[in-house]
């Protein structure tokens, strides 16, 4: 087994502080916390603080947008299984579109 060298464990460090950040945002809105971020951006005094405040809240919209696209999709699916009469289908894919959109939210 090879050890794990400082620039490793800084990597590491930094993706399982970013993944357990996501986890905690798990039960707050995208939106909001985007929101939320970028007010802070306004309100921040210096640089570096804007720039990590309009970091997050872009992370947070972008994961909006891709749950809000995914959820236009599923209804798509939804009303073309609908117009087709596969009733479980269209029913799957309503249920797949309210899941996205309310985590884009």
């Amino acid at each position: 087994m090879t050890p794990i060298n400082s620039k490793h464990t800084g990597i590491y460090t930094a993706l399982v502080l970013t993944l357990a950040s996501f986890g905690a945002y798990a039960g707050e809105s995208h939106m909001a916390e985007a929101l939320k971020h970028a007010e802070a951006a306004v309100k921040a005094d210096d640089g570096k603080a804007i720039g990590e405040h309009a970091e997050v809240a872009k992370t947070h919209a972008d994961t909006a947008k891709k749950h809000l696209d995914a959820g236009i999709t599923s209804l798509n699916d939804a009303i073309d299984h609908g117009k087709l009469k596969h009733t479980d289908l269209a029913k799957k894919s309503a249920e797949e579109a309210v899941t996205h959109l309310k985590a884009a939210q």
